[in-house]
């Protein structure tokens, strides 16, 4: 059905192809296991959310503190340009 439209440009097409999309997701309902693993991963989300904004937060400190112990610390050249070597 879908070939046989493709040289139409009706809106309507694109939603069936776009549901046609969603096919794999009748697999998840018909095997109890996968729909388990599938409810287990969206359930942990927030989980995984909130360790995000702990190592987030750990980063920031990290980043301050090494700001302020090694900020401006490279950006200057420590030899003397008017000392002549031979």
């Amino acid at each position: 059905m879908d070939m046989a439209l493709s040289q139409f440009k009706i809106a309507m097409i694109k939603i069936l192809r776009l549901l046609r999309t969603l096919r794999p997701l009748r697999v998840i309902s018909h095997n109890k296991d996968l729909k388990m693993i599938v409810v287990a991963l969206m359930e942990s989300v927030g989980g995984i959310f909130n360790v995000m904004v702990v190592v987030f937060m750990v980063w920031l400190i990290f980043a301050i503190m090494g700001v302020n112990f090694y900020g401006g610390k490279f950006q200057y050249c420590n030899i003397d340009m008017y000392t002549i070597r031979t």
